[in-house]
């Protein structure tokens, strides 16, 4: 594939897990296909559930004036705040040089960065840590144990992780979720969920005690180890945060599009 290829393929990968993960939030979610935009907002207080992202490839600076306006426009209009997902390699070489000056006149105020990965890789072997134990979520009481450790590794309230997460279906059963879990306690976790021919890693996350000593990697090659041994799968996609981005070339990923993320300026 080329690098725009894969900027495409990152962002549609998003369109179509947010797509579920929202109408799994709520039926009623806003979940729309705009010129130029994808809105996938269920008005959660887990804010990431709240996400708008551009779609155009090749997007000029006119263009991308014109829709971080609209996007702008479409989350002040939102109850609860959320995310502007910018996939930089979807731009053209003027956009790009102007993002940052564009979404501020839009009134967007830059959150963190991220980037996009992938790779052909799998199936991964099934691993081990000597530290944990390995065990999928099939029940409410562990769908709580995930959400609290994305919570404590994201910085968010634990009832507003635990609104994005407890007493989902689609997470017990199509998501091939994962906690690690050290004494009894669950310390780390990683989900990986099908989705147009690919694995698609979702909410990777380590307790902050917790971190740096691979607990993280080991979840993430689990979730893939068992989702790719259920799908048949050889293909994986990620969105890495920063802090996490060094972990996933260690198993077999690649990046693509640097991913800015935006929210309203206050």
């Amino acid at each position: 594939m080329t690098d725009r290829t894969e900027s495409v393929e990152s962002m549609e990968q998003l369109a179509t897990v947010w797509r579920a993960m929202v109408l799994d939030r709520d039926t009623e979610a806003d979940v729309r296909d705009l010129p130029g935009i994808a809105v996938r907002w269920a008005d959660s207080q887990f804010s990431f559930w709240n996400c708008l992202t551009l779609t155009e490839a090749d997007a000029d600076s006119a263009l991308l004036g014109q829709r971080l306006s609209e996007a702008a426009d479409i989350m002040r209009a939102k109850e609860r705040p959320g995310f502007l997902w910018l996939f930089e390699d979807l731009l053209d070489d003027e956009a790009r040089a102007g993002f940052r000056a564009a979404a501020e006149k839009a009134g967007l105020e830059y959150a963190f960065p991220g980037t996009g990965m992938a790779g052909d890789f799998l199936p991964v072997p099934d691993p081990s840590h000597p530290d944990l134990t390995f065990v999928r979520v099939t029940t409410d009481e562990q769908l709580e144990a995930y959400a609290d450790l994305n919570s404590r590794a994201y910085g968010f309230p634990l009832e507003d992780g635990r609104a994005g997460l407890v007493g989902s279906a689609l997470w017990k059963s199509d998501v091939h979720a994962y906690l690690g879990v050290r004494d009894g306690v669950a310390v780390t976790c990683a989900a990986t969920v099908a989705a147009n021919g690919c694995l698609f890693v979702v909410l990777v996350a380590t307790d902050p005690a917790w971190e740096r000593r691979g607990y993280g990697e080991a979840v993430t090659r689990k979730a893939l180890h068992e989702g790719a041994r259920a799908t048949g799968l050889t293909r994986a996609t990620l969105h890495a945060t920063e802090a996490g981005a060094p972990v996933y070339p260690r198993i077999g990923f690649k990046p693509n599009s640097p991913i800015h993320f935006y929210g309203l300026r206050g």
